[in-house]
């Protein structure tokens, strides 16, 4: 296999991090819109939410990648094209929640919304790696090197651990265990899943960036990893207050 694997459709020749991406967002959404509560928030608050999502994401995703290597980015401060060239799934997922939040606000909407997005951005996750994984060595998802059976050579003779398709694996036994908690009503109260997801994702990240090759520079961990720790200090607090709560109130789907 050669690195990058482009996808031939047509006369096209499209590159995989292009098409995978915009597919990630496309079908994303789709999931969203089609399993859904409707009765929980109204399709133009919906739609608010998303909008204030995707800008969350956006700005997230670039704010963190701009933290993993501080001193370079300090000497590129006027460099548009680097400041625009990377991001993050972590910033954007934090970005994310703190859009939809601040929307939710703008628009009066006080339930949870967090359920129903879960599915579908693990989905969208889970599209956007198959685009990490075929980019190969210029997308920087890879691991470190490794003697593993799981080794992929991305073109330079080298055998890294394939950390987008681990994520890949890990999102999809995610799913299995949010549908199967949702079933069995282990944790019933509204948000449960979304926060879940949050603490099994963000879990996972932690893990798997130290056999990553970013710059380790905040006490031996990257920026991705500091932003895990915060978010997850956040998200256990919040799980054990919900739970407490849900121990003296019934829960009313």
């Amino acid at each position: 296999m050669t690195f990058p694997v482009f996808i031939d459709i047509g006369f096209m020749k499209i590159h995989p991090h292009f098409l995978f991406e915009a597919l990630a967002y496309f079908i994303g959404a789709r999931v969203y819109f089609f399993t859904r509560r409707k009765e929980k928030i109204p399709f133009t608050k919906a739609m608010s939410i998303i909008a204030g999502m995707t800008v969350g994401a956006a700005l997230g995703s670039k704010i963190l990648y701009w933290f993993e290597d501080p001193v370079q980015t300090m000497q590129n401060l006027t460099n548009l094209p680097y400041l625009m060239a990377g991001k993050t799934i972590v910033g954007g997922l934090l970005g994310g929640l703190i859009g939809v939040e601040l929307t939710k606000k703008l628009v009066g909407h006080k339930s949870s919304t967090g359920d129903d997005f879960a599915i579908p951005v693990i989905v969208g996750m889970a599209i956007g790696r198959i685009g990490c994984f075929l980019t190969g060595l210029s997308d920087h998802t890879y691991g470190i090197e490794t003697t593993w059976v799981t080794g992929v050579d991305f073109g330079d003779g080298v055998y890294r651990h394939p950390t987008q398709l681990y994520e890949i694996g890990f999102l999809m036994l995610l799913t299995g265990f949010l549908i199967y908690a949702k079933k069995k009503a282990l944790y019933p109260w509204e948000g449960s899943r979304f926060q879940l997801f949050m603490l099994g994702y963000l879990f996972f990240r932690f893990a798997i960036d130290f056999i990553k090759p970013t710059p380790h520079v905040f006490f031996g961990m990257n920026n991705i990893q500091i932003a895990c720790v915060l978010g997850l200090i956040y998200y256990i607090q919040l799980f054990r207050h919900k739970a407490m709560v849900a121990k003296e109130m019934p829960y009313a789907p």
